[in-house]
């Protein structure tokens, strides 16, 4: 998409739309007990926005056949996830233990990138536990108050089912809480293809074959906006008054796998393909062509190996391993792992 484009979200209730176990969406189509709905979500008001530097080679109207599970919708309109034939949005935050296998940069962040191995992780549906795979950015020095993070994830609290689905998160300082998706306001959509919960209708295989995402966050350098992209679509973008630290940059980014949840440490699902990294391609997940924007320009490069390091929470249930480069994957990692052994 060239030059300038405005772009308006109407957002209004009109109908429902079912989602369910990954197949095309249909109208009012509802399964007996995993029943997702994408809505049309009625406001009081119109949101125009104007994006002011949108890259050459992104668009907002087409994607590649590989796309997860969308509707078309009216235009104007974006779809909206609801869960179990709730009339209400949505709303789930997953705070609590923590546990993540990656790779850590600490720096300057203006953007970062990678390309995800989509694995469909176990996780036990009656947890509230939750096992993603996803690239992250954070400031706000050690407490790293500041965060946001775009990527897969098995919640079956939040959709119902234990498949894997496309997922955005954030920490909203208002709130002092953890977000993901609509659950607190913020986020701006705009796509009005994808919607935030869409099933990734094909997951990899062990030994068999790999499915890959790519997702980029960058700063707008002159609206400030975060943006969001889906294999170098635009999703939406964060507005840089929702954070205290995000405003400008931010100073460490991830790029791995994370479980969380009241259980996530003590009962922990598995995380990426429940193989450890060890297991390299076709056994373990990766995250490959692993780049971060570190000036205002927004240019992407490869991070300097001095300020990356491969890193786990917990060694004896995930892994990371094989950090490497080549000019075929770029920068590369392996990770994941089984978890607890009686969590699912």
């Amino acid at each position: 998409m060239k030059g300038k484009q405005a772009i308006s979200a109407t957002l209004f209730m009109s109908f429902l739309v079912m989602v369910t176990r990954g197949k095309d969406v249909q109208y009012k189509r509802q399964e007996e007990d995993n029943t997702q709905i994408l809505s049309y979500h009625r406001v009081n008001k119109t949101i125009v926005m104007q994006p002011n530097s949108f890259p050459v080679w992104m668009d907002i109207q087409t994607l590649p056949s590989d796309e997860p599970s969308t509707i078309e919708c009216p235009t104007g309109t974006i779809p909206i996830l609801h869960t179990n034939g709730s009339d209400t949005i949505a709303a789930h935050s997953y705070d609590g233990q923590l546990e993540s296998a990656g790779l850590i940069y600490q720096g300057d962040v203006y953007g970062v990138r990678g390309v995800l191995n989509v694995w469909e992780p176990k996780v036990n549906k009656y947890s509230k536990d939750s096992s993603a795979m996803c690239v992250e950015m954070k400031s706000g020095g050690e407490q790293h108050t500041d965060m946001i993070g775009a990527g897969v994830r098995v919640f079956p609290t939040l959709s119902g089912d234990t498949f894997v689905r496309f997922h955005i998160s954030w920490y909203d300082v208002l709130y002092k809480k953890s977000c993901i998706d609509f659950s607190c306001p913020g986020f701006v959509q705009v796509s009005h293809r994808v919607g935030l919960g869409a099933r990734i209708r094909s997951p990899s295989v062990y030994r068999g074959k790999q499915t890959v995402i790519h997702i980029q966050i960058f700063k707008d350098p002159v609206s400030k906006n975060w943006w969001l992209t889906y294999e170098h679509v635009a999703i939406g973008y964060w507005p840089s008054a929702l954070f205290e630290f995000h405003r400008n940059k931010g100073d460490a980014a991830f790029w791995g796998g994370i479980v969380e949840g009241p259980t996530a440490s003590s009962n922990s699902p598995q995380m990426g393909s429940g193989h450890f990294a060890s297991e390299g391609y076709g056994g373990a997940a990766f995250v490959k062509n692993i780049q971060l924007a570190n000036n205002e320009k927004g240019y992407f490069d490869t991070p300097n190996n001095s300020q990356v390091r491969p890193e786990s929470s917990d060694k004896s249930k995930y892994t990371v391993e094989r950090f490497e480069y080549s000019k075929y994957v770029g920068m590369r990692i392996f990770y994941g792992g089984l978890g607890s052994d009686k969590a699912y």
